[in-house]
């Protein structure tokens, strides 16, 4: 049974709205197809012509970890949308970060360097890192509305974070950053 602290928790954490039309969607690096494939519904549903997939590789491993013949997230998670169905012509790229935040930062200088004007976006993500995609990429498109439309990844829902260690520790871990890597940013905005 879920009391009121858990449930305090879950809505930081678990943030999710439901698709409206949009410019894009972001799809943040991992060697997950999941979100990829979210976003891939979406776009055949209309809701953006345009898809974003950003990543390098974890900056914690230094290389790609998912399945073999991909360099890089970008080209992963590219091809995990063009075996859904999406153009190649509707995939954009961003393939030089390596953690969230560079992820919004490289993502805001595509968009920016083809001169793309964002007024709201879609945001896909795994479930349990909603929050914190979402204030990244908020704080790079402080003038885009961000939709954020997750998928639930290694069994770590809303519903079921609580009953296992892991989903223990990945929940509150994400609670941790949420705290611990926005303290160069926010003291960014005091100048």
């Amino acid at each position: 049974m879920k009391t009121p602290f858990f449930q305090c928790i879950t809505e930081f954490i678990f943030l999710e709205n439901e698709p409206e039309k949009a410019d894009v969607i972001f799809i943040p690096g991992g060697n997950y197809p999941e979100a990829a494939m979210r976003a891939a519904d979406l776009y055949r549903d209309g809701f953006a012509p345009l898809l974003l997939p950003s990543g390098r590789y974890s900056v914690l491993k230094g290389s790609f970890d998912g399945p073999e013949g991909y360099e890089t997230e970008w080209e992963y998670l590219a091809s995990v949308l063009t075996a859904a169905g999406v153009p190649r012509e509707a995939i954009l790229k961003e393939d030089q970060a390596t953690y969230t935040y560079e992820n919004a930062i490289f993502s805001r200088r595509t968009a920016e360097a083809m001169g793309l004007s964002i007024k709201k976006a879609i945001l896909c993500c795994q479930a349990f890192h909603a929050r914190r995609c979402f204030l990244y990429y908020q704080e790079q498109f402080p003038q885009t509305e961000i939709l954020v439309c997750p998928t639930v990844t290694r069994g770590i829902s809303r519903d079921t974070w609580h009953q296992t260690e892991k989903g223990i520790d990945t929940v509150l871990g994400e609670m941790e950053r949420c705290g611990g890597q926005f303290h160069e940013i926010m003291r960014g905005y005091m100048k």
